[in-house]
């Protein structure tokens, strides 16, 4: 037999409680899948408004978090309308969804639906934490960049008691650090994405799965 192909039964394994496999499958994925997105949103939210209180240029810049969450809710919803449209409806009062069609959708549901939640999760702690050291850094090195240096606003060579002196007494800048909170956002980037194909892992699990077809006909 080949693969995808679809096979007919007799009646006899597809009990009338079969259906409530697939629309728990459904349900479930949907659910679990939100859940998720919500979770990594409601993380990085809470870390984004945070950090914004004291760095609000990098608001927009760290919004990935968020984006990247909402998506979780988007595969789920894919693989709960993808089983929601394989359960097929009565045949002469019949039940024409089988057991095996059911238990495949309930797996790719629960493939789908754990993978985004473990996923949310994931982005939403990196997602609030990676974005407020973020926003911590850049503080620290505009602090930096800011402060007043010594000898600034007295003459090249006046020590201020109308004495001249050997030269200017400014402390060099760190350049080194000023912009590095970049190397920060880039790591929380990698992360993130890492944290995303977990659940992309289990979407293209759950739509090979749900792809398995055994319907029950008339003809034994």
């Amino acid at each position: 037999m080949a693969y995808g192909e679809e096979v007919v039964a007799g009646y006899e394994n597809c009990p009338t409680w079969a259906p409530i496999l697939g629309f728990l499958a459904a349900g479930l994925c949907a659910t679990l899948a939100n859940f998720g997105a919500a979770w990594g949103t409601w993380k990085s939210g809470l870390g984004l408004c945070s950090m914004g209180v004291n760095h609000p240029r990098g608001i927009v810049k760290n919004l990935v978090a968020i984006i990247m969450a909402g998506v979780l809710g988007i595969y789920g919803l894919i693989v709960s309308i993808i089983i929601a449209g394989g359960v097929s409806s009565p045949d002469n009062g019949a039940n024409t969804y089988s057991q095996f069609m059911g238990w495949a959708h309930v797996c790719a549901g629960l493939c789908c639906g754990l993978s985004c939640l473990a996923a949310g999760g994931t982005i939403g702690l990196v997602g609030e934490m990676g974005v407020i050291a973020t926003g911590y850094r850049a503080e620290i090195n505009h602090a930096k960049n800011q402060r007043p240096l010594p000898g600034v606003g007295q003459g090249a060579g006046d020590t201020g008691d109308g004495e001249i002196g050997g030269g200017g007494g400014a402390a060099p800048v760190d350049e080194g650090s000023t912009g590095d909170e970049n190397k920060l956002f880039v790591g929380m980037l990698i992360m993130l994405i890492f944290s995303e194909a977990l659940a992309l892992y289990g979407l293209i699990v759950a739509l090979i799965v749900s792809q398995r077809q055994y319907k029950c006909g008339s003809d034994y």
